[in-house]
């Protein structure tokens, strides 16, 4: 076979440490834009970006040239190091470890763009932790509550 086609379509879904909500909406926009160019200069199509304050969701098209693992670990370190370089907070910002990564079908693409977009709306009636283990009971992803997030000492 000459070449390769695909068609794998995650969400990804990852939380600032602590969930604190350091994702200010004076440099929310250009952390969308920095973290789509990670994206692209990765050779994938990122399809949507939004989240709140606390966490973000990504909806990628992804080619099978690179591990998610390492996808994530890129985009990861590289934002929040942006993030602090630029000096936007008066703190060290830093990403949660781990993340969520669910996988859909090209039918459902249109319905995680909208979900990914309403964020706002999402969580009028949802905490991130209720959405999270949403998620991981929806995509029957086997998990210890108490391993999930990382709260401060």
């Amino acid at each position: 076979m000459a070449n390769t086609y695909t068609q794998i379509h995650i969400q990804f879904v990852f939380a600032v440490k602590y969930r604190d909500g350091l994702i200010h909406s004076s440099f929310k926009n250009e952390l969308y834009q920095y973290i789509t160019g990670i994206t692209k200069n990765n050779n994938h199509k990122l399809i949507a970006i939004n989240g709140m304050s606390d966490h973000i969701h990504l909806l990628i098209g992804m080619r099978p040239t690179q591990t998610i693992s390492d996808l994530m670990q890129d985009i990861k370190a590289s934002s929040s190091k942006w993030i602090n370089e630029k000096k936007f907070l008066k703190v060290k910002f830093e990403w949660q470890e781990g993340y969520g990564a669910f996988s859909y079908s090209k039918s459902h693409v249109d319905s995680v763009i909208n979900y990914i977009k309403n964020q706002e709306q999402q969580h009028a009636s949802k905490t991130f932790r209720e959405e999270y283990l949403h998620f991981l009971k929806m995509f029957e992803v086997e998990h210890d509550e108490k391993y999930i997030f990382k709260d401060p000492i």
